[in-house]
Formats: structure tokens, C-alpha cells, sequence
């Protein structure tokens, strides 16, 4: 039996293709190994949001070759899109495909056997005007599914490379969801999470059928399915539909992560962003009145070229305003060809890094004062796996509708399973948990252990 291997850098769209792939090849007779193990064929899915992203994948593709000189290598994704030549250009490679025709892989593995020469597979991903559709029915090692709903993006903000490796938006046809979602919840998943390149532009591309639409019917028609997170939403995708949308589901989890990327408006005019900060907080004050007790996550870019002490304090107390429950925090990364890697007045690294600082700090604040508010509060939990610091203890870590990180005792079977927590104490990144009752599947009805 022919074996496969794969390695997946980057985001969760990343993670979930790479599932598609594997499940394309599993329908072929491959049997999956570990990357760290010796295999036939090696299957490297990139990332290129930054330059650092690059030279990891590099060094990801020369090590599945020194692992098996003789192994097909097969470079994928984002990285590959954008610089197949430089890829085809490391001895060893042999088959690079884009963002687009993951499906012909196999077929391009066969013929490099043959040919014995490199294949490039890599198409024009700004012509494609199509979603391809690959199906994940089940996830290797997951107990929350992804599903991925969109692709591209046509925003073109200036540090971002993403719509040049992934074309522009594209939106998945409604029963095709529907049909995964479905498969999803049967194959026992209780939580899932939307994502794509711009997941809330989802139906930007469709005559009468949106993103609200989208949630009400998974709502209305997935039988089974618990929770839905979002995996991201553009303040300007927050309209009064998907609000109201939000307000009566009865699924849809009380997290929502809103990318800001600076809380000066110079800065986000510069990144060519489509909000001012007057904006989102009108967003943000919209949402908190229909979502009491929302968990709002962000993504930040500090030292963005020409940011300035005054514009840096201007994002720090705006941040300090809306008062997130955690934010991501990024040092400004350059990235070739892009426009903000162009610009001048580029920000030294040692300023750069003394404001990320700032920020993670004031972020740990506004987490523990978030978590705090739930201290003593009885939250539902998904035990997602054993806890990695406590080995040998049964303490195991899971995630509340809310996106708390919670510790607590519990067992191997209540993996994935939904179940009753409290809180006794209140931290960051952890909370500590006391396990109340496992909700029964059947009924929802709420099951003591003892029973």
C-alpha cells in the first residue's frame, strides 16, 4: 500500500484542505503516516502570509526530502500559489500545486513517477471564479470540525498578501454546507466552526442568499448540531440581519472574533482597511446590546510602517475601550510584494517589540477581567483533550460557548461531549473547573454522572 504523509503550516483553512486532501487520498487506497516517518509521498501545505511563512515552508519541504530522497514531494497551498518557480527551484521537488485543483494531485503524482521530471499545477487563481468543493466528513484529530464555507478575499488591504494566493471571493453552495454539516454532526461533532479567507463575506458573490440566510438554515435544519462558532467577522459584515440572526440563535456560541488591526483611523487608512474606529465601536456597541456577555476576540498589528508612539496610544486605548476578552497580537511582518512593505518610515524591531508587550499585557488584563465576571457561574464545556502541563493527572482542557479555556477533572469519554462546569476560579490562559453533569445526547436533558 502506497503511503502519504502530509505537513500543514499556517491558518485553519490550511488545516482543513489539508484534511479534504487526505480524504481524496484515502478514497485512493493510500495509508497515512506520520510526517516524521518514512513515506512514498509527502505532502507539504504552505503558507505565505508572511516571509517568515515562506522560509518555514522551505525548510518544512527539505526536511520530508532528507527523510526519503525517493518519496514524492508534493508542495500545496498558499506559499505555492504564489511562488511555484522558487519552490520548483529546490532540488527534490517534484509536484506543486496552488489553492485551486487539489484533485488533480494524485494524478500529478502519478505522472511526475513517470516523467520523472517536476510538474507545475499551479493555475490563475484570479480568474477562478468557482468554489472547489472538497468534502471533509470527518476530522483526524479534532474534536471541534471545521467547516469551510468561502474562499478569496477581494479586500486588498496593504500588508496582506492572501487575495494573490487565493484568488477573490468565492462563496460554497448552501446544500453543499448543508450536506457537511449534516455529515459533521452524524460523524458525533457538537460544535462546529465556519471558516474561510473572509468567512462573514460568504454570499457577497450570490444573487439572494447571505451569510444570515447561511445561519438560519444551519440553525434551523442541521439535526443534532449544537454549537456554531464563526471563526471570524469583519466589523462591515456585522449587519442588523446577522445581528438580529444572533439574537434569537439558540446555537450560534456568545464569541465572536472581530479583526481591528489598528484603533487609529491614520494607521488603518494607510492599511487601507474599509472602517474608521467610529465605526466598529458602533458595531461593537450594537452587538454587545443584542449579545449581552459576548466574548469579542481581535487581531492587532503593531509597528505598522510610520505608526507613531501617539497613533500606537490611540489603538492601545481604544482596545482598552471595547474591552476584548483576548486579543492576537502581531509585530508588523514584511511582506514582499505587497504595498506596506514598500512604504517608508518602517517601524525598528526593538519599538515594535516594546509596544507588542504593552499590548500582550493589557490584553492579559482584559482576559482576566472578562473571565472574572464568570467565576462561581456554571458554564458548558467541551473537553477537547488531555491537559498537556498534568501528563498523569485527569485533568483535561476544554472551551465554554464563550471561548473560556477551562481545566478541569474529568474523563476519557467525556471527550467532545458537552458538559456542565463550574467555574471556581477565574484566570488566564486558564480557568479552573469543577465538573457538575454531562448533558445527555437523546434529550439534552442534563445527567448526573451517578446515574
Amino acid at each position: 500500500m502506497t503511503t502519504v504523509a502530509f505537513h500543514t503550516l499556517g491558518c485553519k483553512v490550511n488545516h482543513y484542505e489539508t484534511e479534504g486532501i487526505w480524504n481524496h487520498f484515502k478514497e485512493q487506497g493510500y495509508e497515512r503516516v506520520d510526517f516524521d516517518h518514512k513515506s512514498d509521498v509527502y505532502v507539504i501545505n504552505t503558507c505565505t502570509v508572511t516571509n517568515t511563512g515562506d522560509k518555514k515552508s522551505r525548510q518544512t519541504i527539505r526536511r520530508a526530502i532528507r527523510k526519503n530522497p525517493d518519496a514524492v514531494i508534493c508542495v500545496t497551498g498558499c506559499y505555492a500559489q504564489t511562488s511555484p518557480d522558487e519552490i520548483l527551484e529546490i532540488p527534490g521537488v517534484d509536484v506543486v500545486v496552488g489553492t485551486q485543483d487539489r484533485k488533480k494531485m494524485i494524478d500529478y503524482i502519478e505522472q511526475s513517477k513517470q516523467e520523472r521530471g517536476p510538474i507545475n499545477g499551479v493555475g490563475k487563481i484570479m480568474k477562478t471564479r468557482e468554489f472547489e468543493e472538497m468534502d471533509v466528513p470527518v476530522f483526524t484529530d479534532r474534536t471541534r470540525a471545521s467547516l469551510k464555507i468561502q474562499e478569496g478575499c477581494n479586500n486588498f488591504c496593504t500588508f496582506c498578501i492572501i487575495p494573490w494566493a487565493r484568488g477573490l471571493l468565492r462563496s460554497r453552495k448552501p446544500e453543499d454546507v448543508m450536506n457537511q454539516a449534516q455529515q459533521l454532526v452524524d460523524a458525533g461533532y457538537k460544535e462546529i466552526v465556519l471558516t474561510g479567507i473572509h468567512t462573514a463575506g460568504y454570499g457577497e458573490d450570490m444573487k439572494d442568499y447571505n451569510f444570515a440566510q447561511l445561519l438560519r438554515d444551519l440553525e434551523n435544519n442541521i439535526k443534532g448540531l449544537k454549537r456554531i462558532r464563526i471563526s471570524s467577522i469583519e466589523a462591515s459584515q456585522i449587519t442588523d440581519e446577522v445581528i438580529e440572526v444572533l439574537d434569537q440563535s439558540e446555537k450560534i456560541v456568545r464569541h465572536l472574533h472581530i479583526p481591528l488591526q489598528s484603533g487609529s483611523d491614520t494607521v488603518l487608512k494607510r492599511m487601507r482597511r474599509k472602517y474608521t474606529t467610529a465605526f466598529y465601536k458602533q458595531k461593537i456597541d450594537k452587538i454587545k446590546k443584542a449579545l449581552p456577555g459576548l466574548a469579542i476576540t481581535s487581531d492587532v498589528i503593531v509597528g505598522f510602517p510610520g505608526e507613531t508612539e501617539e497613533e500606537f496610544m490611540e489603538t492601545f486605548n481604544f482596545i482598552k475601550e471595547i474591552g476584548y476578552s483576548e486579543l492576537h497580537v502581531f509585530p508588523y511582518s514584511k511582506r514582499t510584494g505587497t504595498p506596506a512593505a514598500r512604504m517608508k518610515d518602517q517601524v525598528d524591531d526593538d519599538t515594535k517589540n516594546e509596544r507588542v508587550h504593552r499590548l500582550i499585557e493589557l490584553s492579559n488584563q482584559l482576559a482576566k477581567e472578562y473571565a472574572s465576571k464568570y467565576e462561581g457561574e456554571v458554564l458548558e464545556v467541551i473537553p477537547e483533550e488531555h491537559s498537556k502541563e498534568d501528563p498523569d493527572s485527569n485533568i483535561y482542557v476544554g472551551y465554554t460557548d464563550n471561548y473560556l479555556k477551562v481545566k478541569l477533572e474529568a474523563t476519557e469519554d467525556m471527550i467532545g461531549k458537552i458538559v456542565r462546569v463550574k467555574i471556581t476560579k477565574a484566570g488566564y490562559p486558564y480557568n479552573e473547573g469543577q465538573f457538575v453533569r454531562v448533558m445527555d445526547d437523546a434529550t439534552m436533558d442534563e445527567v448526573s454522572l451517578s446515574s
